[in-house]
């Protein structure tokens, strides 16, 4: 995500360390050097508890976003945030908590609930709650299978209680869904009526891209996705524009 290390995820790939392939270093059982143990794609917090429980010395750290020596990644996702402007962009840790956001980010919350918008903030379900932006999402039911669609490809990657229950909280506001063309021929956009401060006429066509750090050596950051909303059409881009 930052500067020559910013790559796009398209699929993580999992690749299982088994016990034979553990090596011993100082008295401490550790994955041998060069093993693969699945930082790309978001899931090693949950082997780094397995691997302490099991007696096993991590080979990766997990460092709070607050602390001093992460103050560098800190400014550098606040400048990659800035640079989306006049484009809704946030960084948002598993399972869609909000770490940051730029100031176009209000483009997608107006109208919300403010309970919805107290951190810790869930993007997700901002996006398809009652009360968040489902309310003025024009194709709900395709953009909300399309979420709920991407977290079961994840909880099938690497089971989690606390992902099925929230799978199963977002379904509960997703409508059923009718035969559709709408797409863009490689994506679904997310197609949003315009807020209070736009013509009530407009709609905005935005698509949605993940970029991760591909070099994370560190649990944290391994974590953090940055989600951009860009414009689909003229249009979007104009009205965003003179927004922002």
């Amino acid at each position: 995500m930052v500067g020559a290390d910013a790559a796009f995820v398209v699929q993580g790939k999992d690749v299982e360390t088994a016990p034979e392939d553990l090596a011993v270093a100082g008295g401490q059982h550790r994955p041998a050097e060069g093993d693969h143990v699945g930082l790309e794609d978001g899931r090693f917090a949950v082997r780094l508890e397995d691997v302490l429980a099991g007696g096993y010395a991590p080979v990766y750290t997990e460092t709070s976003l607050d602390a001093p020596e992460l103050g560098p990644v800190r400014e550098a996702l606040d400048r990659i945030l800035d640079g989306h402007l006049p484009y809704p962009a946030v960084v948002v840790r598993p399972y869609g908590e909000l770490v940051a956001a730029n100031a176009a980010f209000g483009v997608l919350t107006e109208g919300a609930a403010p309970e919805l918008l107290e951190p810790p903030v869930n993007v997700l379900r901002l996006a398809l709650h009652p009360d968040g932006m489902a309310r003025r999402v024009v194709n709900l039911p395709e953009w909300g299978r399309h979420i709920t669609g991407s977290l079961r490809d994840r909880a099938r990657r690497s089971p989690d209680p606390a992902l099925d229950e929230f799978i199963a909280e977002l379904d509960g506001y997703v409508p059923d869904m009718e035969p559709s063309a709408d797409h863009l021929g490689f994506a679904v956009p997310l197609r949003l009526r315009a807020g209070a401060d736009g013509p009530a006429s407009s709609e905005l066509r935005l698509i949605t891209t993940l970029t991760s750090f591909a070099t994370a050596v560190d649990v944290t950051l391994s974590e953090l996705r940055l989600e951009a909303f860009l414009p689909a059409d003229e249009e979007t881009a104009m009205i965003l524009a003179r927004r922002n």
